[in-house]
């Protein structure tokens, strides 16, 4: 018979369902109250995050608002989602506080650490967008720009450009903590990842491809790092199987039992 978790309770559906609505109003709760302290300063907000493109404009060229309300209602939704990604330390506490009773307590002592990780990694993630990927891809569209093209980004457009590229590196930035998952709950092992390294490396591309703008800078970009993340993630669960006494993948376990039967000595 299976053990059940620690401190297991039968709690009824509505009881379930009361606890989720409480800790959904507390994410939107931190949401709102991150906003209401940003919501003065997002014209400056707006500034900081466009600043790699702008330092790339020609001499006299600024940003446009081609919509009436753009000036208004773009750094408001710019300012909206940077109070969701600050509160995304608040939003996980209250999803682990929500499966929590229902892990083992071997499981919650990975689960922390995996869910720290996430945070770490997907905060990474956008701070290599932002420093490293921006200057990079702004700089290359700046020198392409043809000869008499005026090169001046719609600011509605380029949030949704900025937008796209900060969750496409949070998320490949993730890589480690689902390949450490997919290990951890049996799903594939090791030898296996190891196995079809070649084929993530195509898959890497080709979500790189999907993901950023049209060019081989952006694109090369994002799938180098989510293939150094994926070898970060094998060699994270090679350390699990280690810590967990299960054989290595290279050889056998000396200890494992044989199908060959003892030989009798007379």
């Amino acid at each position: 018979m299976s053990r059940l978790p620690d401190n297991d309770q039968e709690m009824p559906l509505v009881s379930h369902l009361a606890e989720l609505r409480t800790r959904l109003l507390r994410c939107v709760a931190a949401i709102f109250l991150i906003f209401a302290g940003l919501f003065y300063f997002a014209q400056k907000i707006y500034t900081l995050v466009s600043a790699p493109l702008r330092q790339y404009l020609p001499e006299g060229a600024t940003m446009i608002a081609t919509d009436v309300a753009s000036p208004f209602l773009t750094p408001f939704k710019l300012t909206m989602i940077v109070a969701v990604f600050l509160a995304m330390p608040v939003i996980l506490h209250q999803v682990w506080g929500f499966i929590a009773p229902g892990l083992y307590k071997h499981e919650k002592r990975i689960a922390i650490p995996l869910l720290i990780s996430s945070i770490i990694l997907f905060y990474a993630g956008i701070a290599f967008a932002y420093f490293l990927v921006f200057p990079i891809i702004f700089h290359f569209f700046a020198s392409v720009t043809p000869e008499g093209v005026s090169m001046m980004t719609d600011i509605a457009s380029y949030l949704d450009f900025i937008m796209t590229l900060f969750f496409a590196f949070g998320l490949a930035f993730e890589v480690p903590v689902a390949v450490v998952l997919l290990i951890w709950i049996g799903i594939v092992d090791v030898a296996y990842l190891r196995k079809i390294r070649p084929y993530v490396i195509i898959g890497c591309f080709v979500v790189g491809m999907i993901l950023t703008p049209p060019d081989i800078f952006s694109q090369t970009l994002l799938a180098v790092p989510m293939w150094l993340l994926f070898e970060l993630g094998i060699l994270a669960g090679s350390l699990i199987r280690t810590r967990r006494g299960e054989p290595d993948e290279e050889g056998e376990d000396e200890n494992a039992p044989t199908d060959q039967p003892p030989s009798v000595q007379p």
